[in-house]
């Protein structure tokens, strides 16, 4: 669903620059004295400009093949309009390849646009020339620094999905040693007894049964993980659903009234969901407490049909973003951790206010 949406969102942004685009082409050509001697002429540009302008719609995909037919278009319109600008605003598309593809790629194709410039020599003068060049360069030049800072911010989320992964492994560790810690003394007991009280043997057998497959559970979690553990983990118990209240006591403490809602038997699932889930509501609360502003926050905790739905809501505005970062390192750590489970989770703002984390985390699956 969140790629559906970034696909539309980026569409609408091509479309809008690729209608900007046409619109100065062809305003070049129908307010310019020096356009297009006859209408038939002027006909073949407003397509050549069409053509140029169309290419941004799929240049995402086949860059390299956008920018060549931008590139023949543009030959056609420094035919017929030499004042329109460099192959027309191939610019444009430059700066798009420029934003996809690595240096190697996208300098290639600027030298490529760049070779036939001095053809500006014969049909204007230095002055023609030297725009073309410098509004190549700049488009180029935009294109790289966005490709970087959009490097950089994959690389800072990628770092937060990392740390996040470790800190998972190190809790789901916690969970499944004691889990196997359950099964060494339940078989100790049921060896001591087995003769003696076969009655208290099965009960520790299927005390053994019950801690075997709670761990198998948590280990399939884990092994999605793949971090390693550093040992700096808490040595403390792992908290749960069962400790909501606690936090949303301690919340309310520090001046941020919170309602907590239970539907289902939630503190019987599996320790390392529980631990997840009880994460996301503290990162959700703590959100609304760090960017301030908030009155109120509700919490509901659902299980139902193998499914643990956790929805937090305050009324506070949605956590400020850096420049040029896509998500608050909370969100993106909260989001590992429901993907890592085989979950989902949405956040964002409301329409009419306030700030909502939606997580869906499919139990029943993992068992």
């Amino acid at each position: 669903m969140r790629c559906a949406s970034r696909s539309r969102i980026l569409l609408l942004l091509d479309g809008g620059i690729a209608t900007a685009s046409l619109a100065v082409c062809l305003l070049a050509l129908l307010a310019s004295d020096a356009g297009p001697a006859t209408s038939g002429a002027t006909a073949v540009a407003v397509g050549l400009a069409a053509a140029q302008a169309s290419c941004l719609l799929w240049i995402r995909r086949h860059p390299g093949y956008a920018v060549g037919v931008a590139a023949l278009a543009g030959a056609g319109l420094e035919a017929l309009c030499p004042q329109l600008g460099w192959l027309g605003l191939v610019a444009v598309p430059m700066a798009y390849v420029a934003r996809l593809r690595p240096p190697r790629y996208s300098l290639v194709a600027l030298g490529l646009l760049l070779a036939p410039t001095p053809w500006k020599l014969v049909t204007g003068g230095w002055r023609d020339l030297l725009l073309a060049v410098t509004a190549l360069g700049l488009s180029w030049t935009l294109g790289e620094l966005q490709r970087g800072q959009a490097q950089r911010r994959c690389e800072r989320e990628r770092q937060v999905r990392a740390a996040e992964r470790e800190r998972i492994s190190r809790e789901l560790h916690d969970v499944v040693a004691h889990h196997v810690a359950v099964i060494a003394v339940q078989a100790a007991a049921a060896e001591d007894v087995f003769d003696e009280q076969p009655a208290q043997a099965r009960a520790a057998l299927a005390a053994i049964d019950a801690a075997a497959r709670s761990a198998l559970t948590e280990l399939r979690s884990m092994l999605y993980a793949l971090a390693a553990d550093d040992g700096s983990g808490p040595d403390g118990p792992q908290p749960g659903l069962a400790q909501l209240d606690a936090l949303a006591d301690a919340v309310r403490a520090v001046g941020l009234p919170v309602t907590l809602r239970r539907d289902g038997d939630g503190e019987a699932l599996p320790g390392g969901v529980q631990l997840s889930a009880y994460r996301i509501v503290q990162e959700s609360l703590t959100n609304a407490l760090r960017h301030g502003h908030a009155t109120h926050a509700d919490v509901d905790v659902r299980y139902r049909d193998g499914v643990l739905r956790l929805e937090v809501v305050n009324d506070g505005p949605a956590p400020a973003r850096r420049p040029g970062t896509s998500t608050g390192r909370g969100i993106v750590g909260m989001r590992e951790r429901a993907r890592l489970l085989g979950g989902t989770l949405d956040a964002g703002p409301l329409p009419a206010g306030g700030f909502r984390v939606h997580a869906r985390l499919p139990v029943g699956a993992a068992r």
